[in-house]
């Protein structure tokens, strides 16, 4: 048997019906690394932001606005983890949808909904970073709790307006019904297809234009640090407190640039053969496509691992939950960092 027949074998999802979509079946020296690094995948998401969420939540000095939006981070990379990574796992390794066309409808939904929901995140962050660092005299009467309720409120509730309505009332596929419903839709199938129009538009809307936005921001942030850090260094009289508290803001505002720039990176070249794809004729193979979508969900898993990687409190009130201190009275207002 040739190397190409050893690899896959070219099926049916559902035997005995018509218009079945083909399924490729991969051997089994294929199949059980693919599921072991997938299942790994969603254990390091799942867990490392359950982390995330509880360190946040539970420790009283982490409650201020940047962190509010980080937990809202948080929530969206645990509900990838959770929700959307597993059926994809199984649908990549199968290469069939066994769940059925309505919570295929879903699970379109529930990636375009939180992939839109970790962009206006990070968008929200990079505001709060702006004026941390930008202009700090104005920061705590500009960005208060409320206001970064307000934010998360926003965030979820476009996010969710967004994913569900373009599946749903199939904005996706506008202007091309008769060539997805005549080339595309098979049983066993689960593909979120978008026209040209629809996948530059949301491209542009979801990713591009808060990418570009949120590197502006940065860049400036950057600026405006380093002009501070020169005015610091000629200055003599600067108390220790302010000291301490500009380290603080300043590894926040390194870290979160790390987090927007793995985000970048690694969500880029999926977006890039999202918006080539239908411009090319649906040229590009459905399995790099597929390759490319892990790879930007991986940035999900990657997060916690920054944090953990930056933050030394954040890598004391882990242990702190290892040991179980958490549960002790009083844990809550363990002092992590020093004011």
């Amino acid at each position: 048997m040739d190397l190409k027949h050893k690899l896959e074998i070219i099926d049916f999802c559902y035997e005995y019906l018509n218009g079945s979509c083909p399924k490729h079946v991969y051997p089994l020296v294929l199949r059980v690394p693919l599921y072991l690094f997938f299942g790994s995948v969603v254990i390091l998401t799942v867990f490392g932001n359950i982390f995330v969420i509880v360190i946040i939540a539970h420790f009283k000095q982490l409650h201020m606005p940047t962190n509010f939006l980080v937990l809202s981070l948080a929530v969206t990379d645990l509900l990838l983890g959770a929700l959307f990574m597993p059926p994809l796992m199984v649908q990549s390794v199968e290469t069939c949808w066994y769940l059925g066309t309505v919570f295929c409808k879903i699970h379109s939904s529930v990636a375009i909904m939180l992939s839109t929901a970790s962009i206006i995140n990070l968008s929200f962050i990079s505001i709060d970073r702006y004026y941390a660092v930008c202009h700090p005299l104005l920061y705590h009467s500009k960005i208060t709790s409320s206001v970064t309720v307000i934010m998360i409120v926003i965030c979820w509730s476009v996010s969710a307006a967004v994913g569900f309505g373009i599946i749903f009332v199939e904005l996706n596929i506008l202007g091309v019904e008769e060539f997805y419903y005549e080339n595309i839709v098979c049983e066993g199938g689960c593909v979120m297809f978008q026209s040209a129009a629809s996948s530059t538009a949301s491209s542009v809307i979801s990713f591009y234009i808060p990418g570009v936005v949120m590197l502006s921001i940065y860049i400036k942030i950057f600026h405006v640090a380093q002009k501070q850090a020169k005015s610091i260094q000629h200055s003599k009289c600067k108390s220790n407190i302010k000291s301490v508290l500009s380290k603080e803001e300043k590894k926040a505002t390194k870290t979160l640039a790390v987090v927007l720039g793995v985000f970048l990176s690694l969500s880029a070249p999926f977006f890039i053969a999202n918006v080539m794809n239908p411009y090319i004729g649906y040229a590009v193979p459905p399995v790099l496509i597929d390759m490319l979508a892990w790879i930007g969900l991986m940035n999900s898993t990657c997060n916690p691992i920054v944090y953990a990687f930056f933050y030394k409190w954040f890598r004391k009130a882990f242990r702190i939950i290892i040991s179980g201190q958490i549960f002790q009275p009083g844990s809550s207002r363990i002092h992590l960092f020093s004011h």
